[in-house]
């Protein structure tokens, strides 16, 4: 099975969405256009990052919300994954990346670890994501990742072990504007992990991440897909709004897996008894 996959490396305005809607279906006019089967948006793309207090008030219900409709609609002959704040039935707030196809909603992921560090204070607005899991589409078996979500090398691995293929990784990951050997090298460590798991464990990495400035911080680009044999397939611009096409070809998968056995001759139970066995006994 291929599939061919669209990277819209927007910019979006922070809780305008009627604007980042119609931005949206732009691009995925767009990617129709290229015979696209799926396209991928970057992190909160519909909402934008920096909203603080305003994310109670651009969070939507998927299930029930005017504002994706359109969006919904335009899902019937592509696949559709987008970034937006989760209005959450338990009235949790989350930073939620959702699954749009065949005219309705296939799959929702919360943000596992909204970072609190540094520059960054989501744990004051959301709350955390609490399941990994892998879902099946018309085109292959998927799993979607949020950002900080790709710096904890378990979600990846219960990702891949959950028979995920592709992994989507959604991103909004800023650079302060400051030179651009420094911006330059914030996005080369990105693309080592991408490598790095899409080596390690046979898949292909498929990442978008924004573009543009919010509160004086600026958003990188630099959106790439990333072969199961850990070779950058094609890179989208840096600092630019940009759409990138590439083919996923199950058999480079299958390839991959058997010629560096190591996916296959893993030992998920031997993992789950000692990290069992660490969580009982904690050596610190």
């Amino acid at each position: 099975m291929t599939c061919r996959v669209a990277i819209a490396q927007l910019d979006v305005r922070v809780g305008d969405l009627k604007h980042n809607v119609y931005h949206h279906l732009e691009f995925i006019r767009r990617a129709r256009k290229e015979k696209a089967n799926l396209i991928l948006f970057p992190e909160l793309s519909l909402t934008g990052y920096s909203l603080r207090d305003l994310a109670w008030e651009v969070a939507i219900d998927p299930l029930q919300s005017p504002a994706l409709n359109e969006i919904i609609r335009e899902s019937g002959d592509i696949t559709i994954v987008l970034g937006l704040v989760e209005n959450g039935r338990d009235h949790g707030i989350y930073n939620s990346a959702l699954v749009l196809e065949d005219g309705k909603v296939i799959h929702v992921h919360r943000k596992i670890y909204p970072p609190t560090y540094g520059m960054f204070e989501e744990g004051r607005y959301y709350n955390k994501g609490n399941a990994i899991r892998a879902f099946d589409s018309r085109f292959g078996r998927f799993g979607v990742l949020i950002c900080e979500d790709s710096w904890h090398p378990g979600i990846p691995y219960v990702l891949a072990s959950d028979g995920a293929q592709t992994l989507l990784a959604l991103s909004a990951s800023p650079t302060r504007l400051t030179s651009n050997a420094e911006q330059v090298a914030n996005a080369d460590k990105n693309h080592e992990h991408h490598r790095a798991y899409a080596r390690l464990l046979s898949v292909y990495y498929v990442f978008c991440n924004r573009v543009g400035f919010e509160d004086g911080v600026n958003f990188w680009g630099g959106s790439s897909v990333t072969d199961p044999g850990g070779l950058t397939q094609i890179m989208a611009k840096y600092f630019d709004e940009d759409l990138i096409i590439a083919d996923l070809n199950e058999e480079s998968v299958r390839r991959a897996r058997r010629f560096s056995r190591h996916v296959m001759d893993d030992d998920a139970s031997l993992v789950q008894r000692e990290l069992e066995r660490i969580l009982k006994h904690p050596s610190i």
